[in-house]
């Protein structure tokens, strides 16, 4: 019983200490609430019970603060080089350290290898008829050499025919003709003078009419030899050789056509046979390449690690944010260019924020940063600003077309063990330190006629009083001049005030920051 006591008494000390500090909470509020706001003049006002802040020097950081990924810097990304779509075989498990040449996936290469087939022998009778092709064309051009040496003889001889005959045979022929001309005047001259003897003998009764009757004969017989071989020399002279000059020029002019019309057919018969010999040629090369092609293909089948790191399959790097991603798997079909596995080399991490529009002209490259890591907790890691991208991020684009956020790229530096790619990590990118100056809460700045102003509590009024302000980190702003240490300002200035922005501009402002702050 004694014990049972005890623990209800400790019981009501905790229930009695929880209802005193709720009634001090409840005190608090409604002091806070109690405040009543009273206008003396155009720019005072005299305010009981609004939350004031001291004004105090002291160090000033200014920075960025984002949320950011843990990615690697220096990482290879594997993609299916099979044209169309195959299917997985094989495939390394994620996660898995691997060395340089190890096999990560397997293709189905069964449709490569029948196509292998049937290009092996479309590329066997390639060659053959670039073969044929090949000697055809020498088959061609020793025909051609032939037709045309033929034709240089023909056209040759009959340039000798012509020339043979002109200068040599019709001047024979004619002397010839001639000659018998000649000897046929002379025996017609002597068959004359004998018959003129015969004819007197005759008369003289010396010799028989049978004897200068066959005198007679002769004489005639001469008289016709003459005329005839002076017929014989004027049908070679008028004729005959009219004929066969103009016979001759015609063989000739034949001849030379003949000549061209064969070295004009040579030639097209080689440019043809050339022609058909570089075709079958390059048909031969295209089905050899496209041979060659499938065995590349055939070896892209396997794909084997670049070099040593840790397999991430991209689908899980990608983060799936559209949700219609099919986790890599065996059995799965891939496209041709699709990225199937990222290879990050060993060490090699980065980090990958995305920075608000809004802080985008605060952000240099070269910054430092400081970089937080929920998984590794206790350890913070530096870096710097490395690139900044130049448009928004179309993801958070598509998402929401109001949020403009840009990718950069934070470099760490020292050691990174512990650190994955994937993890989520706070970024915070150191802008300006000051050791010593003026600061206030933002939203005790408030903008008058477009000028920024606070209001100072001097005793029980309010002043309202222009500042001139520099960089802010979202917290609190810098003040360059207008204030001093220790004078009081109210954190949450009239809404109402002359010349201030009216409540529904505030509340836009206030909607921007969430946003902002949503961005994040």
């Amino acid at each position: 019983m004694r014990k049972t006591d005890k623990i209800d008494g400790q019981r009501d000390s905790r229930n009695r200490a929880v209802y005193g500090k709720m009634l001090v909470t409840v005190t608090v509020i409604a002091l806070l609430l109690a405040g009543v706001v009273q206008c003396s003049s155009d720019n005072q006002e005299v305010v009981d019970g609004n939350a004031i802040f001291t004004v105090h020097r002291g160090p000033l950081t200014i920075s960025v603060l984002e949320s950011g990924t843990i990615k690697a810097s220096e990482q290879e990304i594997i993609k299916s080089e099979v044209e169309g779509k195959t299917t997985i075989l094989s495939l390394v498990k994620e996660g898995t350290l691997v060395k340089k040449g190890d096999l990560l996936i397997e293709l189905d290469a069964s449709r490569l290898e029948d196509n292998k087939i049937d290009q092996q022998i479309r590329v066997q009778n390639a060659e053959a008829a670039f073969i044929r092709a090949r000697e055809n064309l020498e088959v061609v051009k020793n025909q051609a050499q032939s037709d045309q040496e033929k034709a240089e003889l023909d056209y040759q001889f009959a340039k000798e025919d012509l020339v043979q005959y002109e200068e040599g045979e019709y001047p024979k022929n004619l002397k010839e003709a001639n000659s018998r001309i000649t000897v046929a005047k002379e025996e017609l001259g002597r068959a004359e003078e004998k018959l003129r003897w015969s004819k007197i003998l005759f008369d003289e009764k010396y010799i028989s009419q049978t004897e200068l009757q066959a005198d007679e004969l002769s004489a005639q017989k001469a008289k016709l030899d003459l005329e005839l071989a002076e017929a014989d020399r004027d049908l070679l002279r008028d004729y005959t050789y009219k004929r066969k000059i103009a016979e001759l020029n015609s063989d000739v002019r034949q001849t030379e056509l003949a000549l061209k019309r064969t070295q004009r057919k040579a030639a097209a018969d080689i440019v043809q046979a050339e022609a058909e010999l570089r075709a079958k040629e390059s048909e031969f090369t295209r089905e050899s390449s496209k041979l060659d092609k499938i065995n590349q293909q055939i070896v892209k089948t396997k794909i084997t690690a670049p070099i040593d790191g840790l397999v991430v399959y991209a689908t899980s790097a990608q983060g799936n944010w559209r949700g219609n991603a099919e986790p890599l798997n065996e059995g799965q079909e891939v496209r041709e260019q699709q990225e199937l596995i990222y290879l990050p080399a060993p060490g090699s991490v980065m980090a990958e924020a995305k920075i608000h529009e809004s802080s985008l002209e605060k952000v240099k490259i070269g910054m430092p940063v400081l970089v937080t890591v929920d998984a590794v907790p206790g350890r913070v890691f530096t870096g710097q600003v490395d690139t900044i991208a130049p448009l928004p991020d179309a993801v958070s684009v598509w998402l929401n077309p109001d949020l403009k956020l840009y990718a950069s790229d934070i470099r760490l530096e020292g050691n990174s063990a512990g650190l994955r790619t994937g993890m989520s990590c706070r970024v915070e990118i150191l802008v300006q330190q000051y050791e010593d100056v003026l600061f206030v809460p933002v939203q005790a700045v408030t903008k008058v006629d477009g000028r920024p102003v606070v209001h100072v509590v001097n005793g029980t009024s309010i002043e309202i009083r222009p500042v001139e302000i520099g960089l802010d980190n979202n917290r609190m702003v810098l003040i360059k001049s207008g204030l001093k240490a220790g004078e009081k300002i109210l954190l949450t200035p009239p809404l109402a005030s002359k010349g201030t922005k009216k409540a529904p501009e505030r509340k836009k402002e206030a909607g921007e920051a969430e946003q902002r702050s949503r961005g994040k």
